[in-house]
C-alpha cells in the first residue's frame, strides 16, 4: 500500500509517515520499482500502535521505547502517566475555577479584571498581612467572588485573617450560605469549625436556621458555637447546651452570658434555672458546681434564687462564698 493509501486509511498524514519515517519508528516494508514507499499489513498495524500510544500522551521517544526495547515495563510509564495527567488535570480545574471567579465578578473593563486577579492572588498570599488586607478591601476596591471569600475563610489558619475574612462575607448577607452548609459537611473537622464561626456572623434568618440544624449535628464543636450564636438570638433550643458548656468549663463565660440573654423571656427563665439546678444535682465536681453557681446570678426567678439559697451552705466554701455574694446582689436589686 502506498503512502497516500496509508494516509488516506489511517488518518495520519502522508508528513507525519515521513516523520515517523524519520525517527525510525516504523520503516516502509518495500519500495516500488520507481521508489515509492510500500507499506505492508505490519507497516500498517506499527502505524496503528504508534497512534494509540500517542493518544495515552508518551512522546514519540517514549513510543519508539515501548514499541522496540524488550525490557521496557508499560506498568512503570503508565504510572508516570496517570501522575501527570492528575497534575494537568489540577491545574486547569484550578485555572477554571480562577477563571469563573473572575466571570462572576462581571468585569466591565481590563482594569477590573487585573484587579480581581490582583485581589484573588492576594486572598492565595503565603503572607499573612497580605491576605488579610486582600480580604478587607474586597468589599470597597474590587467585587471578590463569594465563592473565592468562602474558600479562602474555610482555608485559613492565621486568627486575624480569618477574622477579616469572615467580616468581608458578612457584608454579602446570605451570597455564601450555601457555600458554607458544605464547608459544615466537610470530612475536616477544623473547616466545619471555620465554617459555622462564618455562618455565627451571619445575623439572618437563613443563617439562624443553618446554626439550627448544626445544633443536632455530631459534631460537638460545631454544636457549641451554635449554641452561642443561637442564645444570643433568643433560640430556646441551645439551653441544654449551653449549660453543659458551663458545666465542662468550655467557654462557660460567653454560654453564661447567652442563657442570660435568653432568660430574659420570662418564659425562659424558670427552663434555663431548672436546667442549672438539674447539672448541680447531678453530681458535678466543684469546679463545676462554683461555674454552675455563678450562671444562676443572671437568671431570674424562685427556682434560681431558692438553689442559690440552698448553694449557700455548700459544703464547698467557694460554692457557699460564690451563692451568698450573689444572693447578696439579688437581694439588693
Amino acid at each position: 500500500m502506498l503512502i497516500g493509501d496509508v494516509a488516506r486509511r489511517s488518518g495520519v498524514s502522508a508528513r507525519m509517515l515521513r516523520h515517523y519515517e524519520s525517527l525510525g519508528l516504523v520503516q516502509p516494508t518495500h519500495r516500488t520499482p520507481t521508489g515509492y514507499r510500500e507499506y505492508s499489513g505490519a507497516d500498517i498495524q506499527r502505524i496503528f500502535h504508534i497512534e494509540s500510544l500517542r493518544s495515552l500522551g508518551l512522546s514519540l521517544r517514549e513510543v519508539g521505547r515501548a514499541l522496540d526495547d524488550p525490557g521496557f515495563r508499560p506498568s512503570e510509564l503508565v504510572a508516570d502517566l496517570v501522575r501527570q495527567t492528575q497534575e494537568r488535570i489540577a491545574r486547569e480545574t484550578e485555572l477554571l475555577r480562577h477563571l469563573r471567579r473572575i466571570e462572576a465578578a462581571e468585569p466591565a473593563a481590563w482594569d477590573d479584571v487585573l484587579q480581581t486577579v490582583s485581589l484573588l492572588q492576594a486572598l492565595t498570599s503565603e503572607s499573612a498581612g497580605k491576605r488579610q488586607r486582600a480580604a478587607l478591601s474586597s468589599v470597597d476596591e474590587a467585587q471578590v467572588p463569594v465563592e473565592a471569600l468562602v474558600d479562602a475563610v474555610l482555608n485559613e489558619t492565621d486568627t486575624n485573617v480569618a477574622g477579616a475574612l469572615r467580616w468581608a462575607l458578612a457584608q454579602t448577607g446570605d451570597a455564601g450560605l450555601a457555600l458554607l452548609a458544605e464547608g459544615l459537611a466537610s470530612p475536616e473537622a477544623e473547616v466545619r469549625e471555620r465554617a459555622v464561626r462564618v455562618i455565627a456572623e451571619l445575623a439572618t434568618p437563613a443563617a439562624t436556621a443553618l446554626l439550627h440544624d448544626a445544633l443536632a449535628g455530631s459534631d460537638l464543636v460545631v454544636r457549641r458555637c451554635a449554641a452561642q450564636a443561637l442564645g444570643a438570638r433568643g433560640v430556646a433550643d441551645a439551653v441544654p447546651t449551653l449549660i453543659d458548656m458551663i458545666a465542662e468549663g468550655v467557654n462557660d463565660v460567653d454560654a453564661a452570658d447567652a442563657l442570660s440573654t435568653l432568660a430574659q423571656d420570662p418564659s425562659l427563665a424558670e427552663t434555663i434555672a431548672a436546667g442549672l439546678v438539674g447539672r448541680l444535682a447531678d453530681g458535678a465536681g466543684d469546679l463545676a458546681r462554683r461555674r454552675l453557681a455563678q450562671a444562676l446570678a443572671d437568671i431570674p426567678g424562685t427556682t434560681a434564687t431558692r438553689a442559690l439559697a440552698r448553694l449557700s451552705d455548700d459544703e464547698d466554701r467557694a460554692v457557699a462564698l460564690t451563692a451568698a455574694y450573689i444572693l447578696k446582689l439579688r437581694d439588693a436589686r
